[in-house]
C-alpha cells in the first residue's frame, strides 16, 4: 500500500506534514512561532521604552493586577514560567531598582514573599500601555481568525 504525502501549510511557518499526526504539529510550531515574535516584540518595546525586560514586566504586572497585597515568590515562580533561582534572581534586581520589596513570612519563616513598591506601580503603570499594545499588534494579529475578537477584546481591555 502506498502512503500518500498530504501537504500542508502551516498558518506562520512553512512546514509540509507527511502524515495524520502532522497538524498538530504545525499547530504547536504555530504557536511557538507567535510566542518567539511576540516575546521578541515586548523584550523589545519594554526594554526601549520603559527599561524593563518582558520578564521583569511580568512579575510586575502579575504583583499589581491581583486582588492580593503580596505573593510567595514560590507562587509566583509557578505563574511565571521561571525556575526559583531565576526568579529569585529577577526579584532581587527589581529589588535593587526599587520596585520591589520583599519581606519574610511570618507563619513560615522559610517563605519569602514579594510585593510592589510605589515606583514599581509607577513604572508599570508607564508601561502597561505598551505590554498591551504589543500584545495587540503581534499576538492578534497571529491568532486564528475565529478567536481574534474575543482574544482581541481581552488583549486591548
Amino acid at each position: 500500500m502506498r502512503l500518500h504525502k498530504m501537504h500542508l501549510q502551516c498558518r506562520v511557518g512553512r512546514m509540509v506534514a507527511d502524515d495524520a499526526a502532522n497538524p498538530l504539529v504545525c499547530e504547536w510550531r504555530d504557536l511557538l512561532s507567535v510566542h518567539a515574535r511576540t516575546w521578541c516584540a515586548l523584550e523589545r518595546e519594554l526594554n526601549e521604552r520603559h527599561g524593563l525586560g518582558a520578564s521583569e514586566f511580568e512579575v510586575l504586572d502579575r504583583l499589581i493586577q491581583s486582588c492580593k497585597p503580596s505573593w510567595r515568590v514560590q507562587e509566583l515562580a509557578g505563574e511565571i514560567h521561571l525556575s526559583q533561582s531565576a526568579l529569585s534572581r529577577l526579584i532581587a534586581r527589581l529589588e535593587k531598582d526599587g520596585l520591589v520589596m520583599r519581606g519574610m513570612c511570618a507563619e513560615d519563616r522559610r517563605g519569602i514573599y514579594v510585593s510592589p513598591t510605589e515606583a514599581g506601580r509607577a513604572k508599570h503603570a508607564e508601561a502597561v500601555a505598551t505590554h498591551r499594545a504589543v500584545l495587540a499588534e503581534y499576538f492578534v494579529r497571529s491568532a486564528p481568525r475565529d478567536q481574534v475578537g474575543p482574544l482581541g477584546q481581552d488583549v486591548v481591555a
